[in-house]
């Protein structure tokens, strides 16, 4: 039972970071960036792109980003986004290790459509 508590208060606060970190992105002009034509990158697989997505997001996985990488212009502004926000953290990264300067985590695709529809 302890170890039930502790996993619930630990999902929690995980949530409530990522949600903050949500306000942190937006107050940095990430609806700017998409207005002046940031590209959205979805890093999701095939099959749950499949299942809906925002209309003119490219979609390359996180497993085939370091092959697809080359693909993508690095003088291009790039939001990245996944399902909650933990893939597109890391194709952020990856992104930028590999010279990419203006690349964004937009979090989770959902979220990312309704900034984008409020526009």
């Amino acid at each position: 039972m302890k170890y039930i508590l502790i996993a619930t208060v630990g999902t929690l606060l995980l949530y409530l970071v990522y949600r903050s970190y949500r306000y942190v992105n937006l107050a940095e002009g990430l609806d700017k960036k998409i207005e002046n034509g940031a590209i959205i990158l979805d890093v999701r697989t095939a099959e749950e792109y499949a299942t809906g997505h925002i209309d003119g997001s490219i979609n390359i996985s996180l497993g085939e980003i370091r092959k697809r990488y080359i693909e993508l212009d690095p003088s291009k502004t790039y939001i990245t986004t996944c399902s909650h926000g933990l893939r597109s953290v890391k194709a952020e990264n990856l992104l930028k290790e590999r010279g990419f300067k203006n690349v964004y985590n937009g979090g989770a695709w959902a979220d990312l459509e309704k900034i984008i529809k409020k526009k």
